[in-house]
């Protein structure tokens, strides 16, 4: 094995998976740790540690590292949002530093940047399409809001070591620059800009026997190359029978994506799961009924809502509703015989994996950008796991039409 990742959410995980696919590298996505060992190229741990204590993320992720160590991974990608979504407590900063002193880094490049996703990193600032990451929508993130785009600010706040900045300038002047640059810092993490894809290959070739990165899956764009790998078609059989689409995010995107959807569609709000009007039974009867080739069931509320539900119920208590139902509503829908399913925002994708309880997958070709179809190993369920800011304004008609 070449690049192991350990990816904080199940969206995320497919998304550089994909990237390493393209790149012509022989990929598989696990979730959770395998028990048994794997004969890819590039092997993509799926945790669910975004959002949880700091500590627990770093025991997952430490246990994750040793597992695609023993696989002979040599490079060693912590795949995180391409928004940065963390807090004051992490979970960037802390599991990034813990990974670091196991595998005896002294410095972490960390990148979200992927300007094909409309991510840039500038004078050590995000910047989600024109504007900054404080204004793009995720300041309104229930879990991890995001309210500075300045990165050093954000991951200093959650780190115990220094954060250092790599500027534009030298990455423009090349992977050599790049590299001098990085050394000439004193130990720390290391916030490198980006603005366009070539920057994404500077930083791969300029990681050459770097045995940590942190980033979003743009950071990958560069290494199958570096390894020796070309370029490939990823083979996909198309599934028969609808769609069922299962959203959970509140992100501006996905609600334009609900409005453009043009299929049977309901609203579950996280009232009417809280107070019982809904329920996974019910909403399988719903979509059984249906006569479509894909149909939609959505919570997709008004960040002003979803407030109003976190301080009538509880941000826990409402989050763990909201997942649980959509998880005990896939189990039912693949009961029924449902065989494809489209999961868009990651605690939604994280919850519904975990109850289906695959081993992990085939990654098949792209639906969009950053987000694949994959064959699960062990059932052959097809899924496609969209983060909630991924996608056209017409995903969810295209990814049923694709599937």
């Amino acid at each position: 094995m070449k690049i192991g990742v350990i990816a904080d959410d199940f969206t995320g995980a497919s998304d550089i998976a994909l990237m390493l696919a393209e790149g012509g590298m022989p990929t598989e996505q696990f979730v959770g740790i395998p028990t048994g060992p794997t004969d890819a190229e590039a092997a993509v741990i799926s945790l669910k540690c975004r959002s949880i204590p700091a500590a627990d993320a770093i025991k997952q992720s430490r246990a994750a590292a040793r597992w695609l160590m023993a696989q002979g991974a040599v490079q060693i990608i912590f795949k995180i949002c391409s928004t940065f979504d963390s807090t004051d407590q992490g979970n960037i900063g802390p599991v990034t530093e813990a990974l670091a002193a196991d595998l005896g880094e002294s410095h972490v490049i960390v990148c979200p940047a992927f300007p094909a996703y409309g991510r840039a990193v500038f004078q050590g600032h995000l910047f989600v399409n024109d504007g900054l990451l404080s204004e793009s929508g995720m300041q309104d993130h229930p879990l991890t809001p995001m309210t500075d785009a300045d990165l050093r600010r954000v991951l200093a706040a959650q780190s115990a070591g220094p954060v250092h900045h790599v500027a534009a300038d030298i990455v423009w002047q090349g992977a050599d620059a790049l590299e001098t640059a990085i050394g000439d810092l004193p130990p720390g993490q290391i916030i490198v800009d980006a603005i366009r894809d070539e920057d994404l290959r500077v930083i791969g070739a300029a990681s050459q026997g770097r045995k940590l990165l942190t980033g979003g899956s743009g950071i990958a764009l560069g290494l199958p190359s570096v390894y020796g790998f070309a370029r490939a078609a990823i083979p996909w059989d198309r599934e028969a029978g609808p769609a069922a689409i299962l959203l959970g995010s509140c992100s501006r995107a996905t609600r334009g994506q609900v409005a453009a959807f043009n299929g049977p569609k309901i609203e579950v709000t996280a009232a009417d799961i809280l107070n019982g009007t809904w329920t996974p039974d019910a909403a399988a009867d719903w979509a059984q009924a249906q006569d479509a080739p894909a149909f939609l069931i959505y919570s997709s509320a008004d960040p002003a809502e979803v407030a109003a539900a976190q301080i009538a119920h509880g941000l826990d208590r409402t989050a763990q509703a909201v997942e649980g139902f959509y998880a005990a509503t896939a189990l039912a829908l693949v009961a029924n015989g449902a065989r494809k399913l489209v999961l868009a925002g990651g605690e939604t994708s994280g919850a519904v994996v975990e109850a289906l309880q695959p081993r992990g997958f085939n990654i098949g070709p792209r639906l969009a950008a950053g987000v694949p179809a994959l064959r699960a190993l062990d059932s052959g369920l097809a899924l496609a796991l969209k983060s909630g800011n991924f996608g056209g304004p017409d995903f969810f008609n295209e990814a049923a039409k694709r599937f």
